[in-house]
C-alpha cells in the first residue's frame, strides 16, 4: 500500500506544507535559492511533515500553527541530507546529482547552513518553551550523529552499541521528535506527547534498520544511487556488522576502501546477501516495530492513530 493513499484525508495540508518549503527556502541570492530548491524538487516521502501533522490530530489541530513545525522538521532532514552528501562524498541523491556533485562541497555546506538556519526561524512562530527545547536537544544530538558518522568511516572495528546510537541520533530522534512537537504545538498533554516521541523512535530505528537492509537488496534505479552506496562511503550498517560475523567474509570488507571498484562491491553485496545477515536484521526491525506498537496500543483511539499503525506496518513490508 502507497504511503499517500493511508494519509490521503492529509492531502490538502501537504500541499500547503510543500509550498510552505518552497517559500521558505527561496532564498534572494540566485545561486542559494537553485541549490537549496535542486534536493526539495528531488521529491522525498515527507515522512517527518505527515508525522507531524497526525500527532497533531491528538491535540486541537490547526494547520497555520502546526505547518511551521512540518517544515521546520522537514527542512533540518534536508540539511541534514546535503551535509551527509558532503560527508559521503555522494554523487546521487533520489536519482539525481547532489548538491555537491552539481556545485561543489563549499556550496553545499553553505546551502546546508542556510536551510537549516530558514528552519530555525520559521520555528521562532512557535511560542512555547517546551518545543523549542525538544527541538534544541534533537539538533544537537543530530549534530553528535553526523561527527560519530565521520569518525566511524570505514572503521570496521565498531559493534553493534556504535551501530544503534548512529542511527538514533541520524535517523529515530528526528522521527521522534516528527511525533513529539506535532503534538506539541497541537497542545497535547505531556504524557500523550512523550509517548508519540517513544512511538517515533522504535519506528525511526526500524525505519533506519530497513534502509540500510535495502542498500544491499535493492537495484540502483530503485535506491537512486549505487546499491551497496553505504558501505562503499564507508558506513558499515546492521548487515555488514552481521555478514563480518563470518571470518572469511570479514576478510574482504575490510579492504573497502573510497577507490574499491563497483564490481567489488558487488561481489559483497552478494556475500551479505547469502549470510543470515539480512534476516537477522529484519528481526531487529521487527522488534523496534513491535515495540512502537505497543506504544501506540496506549494511544487514544482516532484516525491518527489508525494511520500510524498501517505506516509503521508499511515500513516493516518494504520491498526486499
Amino acid at each position: 500500500m502507497k504511503y499517500k493513499l493511508m494519509y490521503s484525508f492529509l492531502s490538502s495540508d501537504l500541499n500547503v506544507i510543500e509550498k510552505e518549503l518552497e517559500e521558505t527556502i527561496n532564498a534572494q541570492a540566485p545561486l542559494l535559492r537553485q541549490a537549496s530548491l535542486h534536493l526539495l524538487k528531488a521529491g522525498g516521502k515527507r515522512i517527518r511533515p505527515v508525522f507531524v501533522l497526525l500527532a497533531g490530530r491528538f491535540g486541537d489541530y490547526d494547520i497555520n500553527v502546526i505547518k511551521n513545525v512540518a517544515v521546520t522538521l522537514e527542512l533540518i532532514h534536508t540539511a541534514s541530507l546535503v551535509h551527509d552528501d558532503v560527508i559521503d562524498n555522494a554523487e546521487l541523491r533520489r536519482g539525481k546529482q547532489t548538491i555537491k556533485a552539481k556545485w561543489d562541497n563549499r556550496i553545499a555546506m553553505y546551502t546546508g547552513d542556510y536551510i537549516f538556519a530558514r528552519a530555525l526561524e520559521l520555528m521562532t512562530d512557535i511560542n512555547n518553551p517546551v518545543a523549542h527545547k525538544i527541538l534544541s536537544n534533537t539538533m544537537v544530538e543530530l549534530c553528535l550523529g553526523e561527527i560519530e558518522q565521520i569518525k566511524d568511516k570505514y572503521r570496521y572495528e565498531q559493534n553493534l552499541r556504535d551501530y544503534l546510537r548512529r542511527i538514533k541520533r541520524k535517523t529515530a530522534l528526528l522521527i521522534a521528535a516528527s511525533c513529539q512537537l506535532g503534538a506539541v504545538a497541537a497542545n497535547v498533554e505531556e504524557k500523550l506527547h512523550k509517548k508519540l516521541f517513544q512511538f517515533g523512535y522504535y519506528v525511526g530505528m526500524s525505519f533506519q534498520i530497513i534502509d540500510d537492509v535495502l542498500d544491499f537488496t535493492s537495484t540502483e534505479k530503485e535506491l537512486g544511487k549505487p546499491a551497496g552506496g553505504d558501505l562503499h562511503q564507508g558506513n558499515i550498517t546492521l548487515p555488514v556488522l552481521y555478514a563480518m560475523e563470518n571470518w572469511e567474509t570479514r576478510q574482504e570488507i575490510i579492504k573497502v576502501h573510497e577507490n574499491t571498484e563497483q564490481k567489488d562491491i558487488e561481489r559483497i553485496i552478494e556475500l551479505v546477501k547469502s549470510s543470515d545477515a539480512i534476516s537477522r536484521s529484519l528481526a531487529l526491525s521487527d522488534r523496534y516495530l513491535d515495540k512502537a506498537l505497543m506504544i501506540l496500543e496506549e494511544l487514544p483511539r482516532n484516525k491518527a492513530k489508525k494511520v500510524l499503525r498501517e505506516i509503521a506496518l508499511n515500513i516493516g513490508k518494504r520491498k526486499f
